[in-house]
């Protein structure tokens, strides 16, 4: 199978050593790569039960068959580990030039288990893994340690031909359950905590270069797709908004269906939208589109705020998540404002969605006098505070960096709490997008947009918002197709781009594999069975898929909009069989 070294690097961080281990095509061709090959270490190598933040937990680092090609949406890495967050099955992807580093390696993924003695930072290449000690970098920004680790490289290995770094902030080096691994500055392996993982394992940065080439089946066909790709492209209106908007045009349709969470999750419109959308975004700062290699979508937003006391500060973003979060949980009615603490949340090492939600319960829970004090809606300051208290645990800081289970328990506020599985939801309210709901609730890895992105086909009128019965059908079909992208791996931006046919001619212009839809949504589901089969080991149960009674037991006041646990349950068990699986959500062997 082309696309594909066919080999890992199981790297023992405690004993500092490396060897390859390699798998078989047959293997190969049962989940093709990156989230398949991801799940199927993890269930191979994890002990069942491990703590998360214990030597014993893997971290993987997965590339799949696209990654390395020429093929439009391609450059990207994903993460796998159990979630120091959840508890439970952890992916994370991230975007911009990391993959590319990898692939040269000349390996498909890289799983690090042990932990160092003292602060460590490892190099992978075509020719040797080598650890080299990190006290300087202790403490040191995301910023700070990426360009610390690419000086290094530029002068100390001068055959190598640039590298890709990914690197943890504070936050990770202080096991913050939502840390995140960061790279290129502004792109982040995002969710799930996985940077509190790699800080476990007290590893500060890990730096990719080499020289391998990846074979692809068919060069020529490569070439067709890409030009196709490139065509079909042309006038889309979904790439025309991405690349001159990027992800903040969510807040005009999110706040137009009423459906963008305000006020921690109390209401489903913002008053001051008109200050935190694309428009805003666009007025107040200097904004220049920014691509990961191999993209023609170029989503990415340079930003460069023009006036006020954030002057000159430049990042790329915000991304709509988080403008959500903290334009929307904390109602910061500023965009200036929000790139700045979405600014302190990169250099940190955190996810900006939970520590926006996490600022916003907080924000509640003093509101409504379950805790002594807290900052007030709006307030920056405030929030900017909780931030840098969470990463550096100190005070209220660290029991918020323990996650929100470990709030609610201690607040006594479980009964507005929005979470599943421990993971706080995306900018999209299920109470109006009922798809949403269960594509939170069936999500391996809590509650998550991206493992369907199920708010298009609802925003987009393809399916009723309000229907309950038969919903799960195509949910499950978008599902599949979104979990090929991630064995590949593909951008979700390239969702409308990559139906099932165009999929299958990719797959096998790289892999010389003929794959129909069903053979593709026969992988999928083997891959999804993994997934469930690994949360079912770490504790799962049914009760899990459930949504939480802070939306459940609450209508929206603008619409009087419900997702009721029996509605929830009607979609969870139709979703149950398309899957395959028992009226209890477990697959059959």
């Amino acid at each position: 199978m082309f696309g594909l070294y066919h080999s890992y690097l199981n790297i023992d961080v405690g004993a500092q050593a490396a060897d390859r281990k390699t798998y078989s095509q047959e293997q190969a061709r049962s989940f093709l790569g990156g989230k398949g090959l991801g799940t199927e270490l993890l269930l191979k190598q994890n002990p069942p039960q491990v703590d998360p933040l214990t030597p014993d937990n893997r971290l993987i680092f997965a590339c799949g068959p696209l990654s390395g090609t020429r093929i439009w949406g391609s450059a990207r890495y994903g993460v796998f580990t159990k979630s120091p967050q959840t508890g439970m099955y952890s992916e994370s992807y991230s975007g911009g030039t990391v993959a590319e580093y990898m692939v040269k390696t000349g390996y498909d993924a890289f799983v690090f288990h042990g932990r160092s003695e003292s602060l460590c930072w490892i190099e992978v290449s075509d020719t040797g893994v080598h650890f080299h000690p990190a006290d300087e970098l202790a403490g040191k920004d995301t910023f700070a340690t990426e360009d610390w680790i690419k000086d290094w490289i530029q002068n100390n290995r001068q055959d190598a031909d640039g590298c890709g770094v990914v690197v943890i902030g504070p936050a990770g080096e202080n096991l913050v359950s939502c840390a995140v691994i960061e790279n290129d500055y502004w792109r982040s392996a995002g969710r799930t905590g996985v940077g509190a993982v790699m800080g476990s394992k007290n590893v500060k940065a890990i730096a990719f270069h080499g020289r391998t080439k990846k074979e692809v089946a068919d060069p020529r066909a490569v070439q067709e797709a890409v030009k196709k790709m490139t065509a079909a492209s042309k006038g889309n209106p979904g790439v025309k908004a991405y690349k001159n908007f990027g992800t903040p045009m969510m807040v005009d349709m999110l706040n137009e269906a009423k459906a963008f969470p305000s006020r921690y999750w109390s209401q489903g419109v913002s008053q001051h939208w008109e200050h935190i959308n694309a428009a805003a975004h666009q007025e107040k700062c200097e904004v220049r589109a920014s691509a990961c290699p191999k993209c023609l979508m170029a989503c990415g937003k340079v930003s460069t705020v023009k006036e006020g006391r954030h002057k000159g500060l430049k990042l790329e973003g915000p991304e709509y998540e988080t403008i959500y979060a903290f334009g929307g949980l904390c109602e910061v009615s500023s965009i200036e404002e929000i790139i700045y603490l979405n600014d302190l949340c990169d250099r940190l090492g955190l996810d900006t969605i939970t520590a926006g939600n996490l600022a916003g319960l907080s924000i509640e829970a003093a509101r409504l006098g379950r805790i002594d004090s807290g900052p007030e809606y709006g307030d920056v300051d405030g929030i900017a505070q909780l931030i840098r208290d969470m990463a550096h645990r100190k005070g209220r800081g660290d029991l918020l960096a323990k996650g929100i289970r470990a709030v609610a328990s201690e607040w006594g506020v479980e009964d507005i709490a929005v979470h599943v599985k421990g993971l706080e939801p995306a900018g999209y309210d299920p109470r109006v997008l009922k798809g949403m709901g269960l594509s939170y609730g069936t999500s391996d890895r809590g509650a998550c947009h991206l493992r369907t992105t199920f708010y298009k086909p609802e925003l987009a009128g393809m399916m009723d918002p309000e229907q309950i019965e038969g919903k799960a059908a195509m949910l499950a079909e978008w599902e599949d197709r979104l979990t090929i992208f991630d064995t590949l791996i593909l951008c979700r931006f390239y969702r409308d781009l990559y139906p099932w046919e165009e999929l299958s001619e990719v797959i096998e212009a790289v892999t010389g594999e003929h794959l129909e839809t069903a053979d593709m949504r026969r992988i999928a589901a083997h891959v999804s069975d993994g997934t469930r089969r690994f949360n079912i080991q770490e504790g799962w149960t049914p009760d899990d898929d459930h949504l939480p009674v802070g939306l459940t037991e609450k209508p929206l006041p603008e619409t009087n909009a419900t997702i009721s646990r029996q509605q929830m349950q009607t979609m969870l068990d139709e979703y149950y069989r398309e899957r395959g699986w028992n009226a209890q959500g477990v697959p059959r062997e």
